[in-house]
């Protein structure tokens, strides 16, 4: 067996207009254990369909419980304020922008 790049471990989130779920692929670790733990919880919303003995799992999610979310970035007033508040709580190590 070959060993995947980072680049090929893909995560790929399929759907359609007119289905009622998704299919999630992933092979990123931390999303596979919370899909794992909400169809533990949630059987009836979230179920394994697949793995691969190279890493990946399949997960089907109903549509109304996976969303995605975009955020701006930090403005650089906020960006400021952080940096101060992390050096008053002595967090004095260089912060990431």
């Amino acid at each position: 067996m070959t060993r995947l790049t980072k680049y090929e471990k893909e995560t790929i989130i399929l759907t359609s207009e007119g289905d009622d779920t998704y299919s999630v692929y992933t092979f990123n670790s931390a999303l596979k254990k919370k899909l794992a733990a909400y169809a533990k919880k949630h059987p009836d919303l979230c179920s394994l369909k697949e793995t691969s003995k190279e890493g990946s799992a399949t997960y089907v999610v109903d549509k109304a419980r996976l969303s995605l979310r975009l955020t701006e970035p930090y403005s650089e007033a906020r960006k400021q304020a952080a940096r101060e508040q992390a050096k008053a709580q002595g967090l004095g190590g260089k912060t990431a922008d």
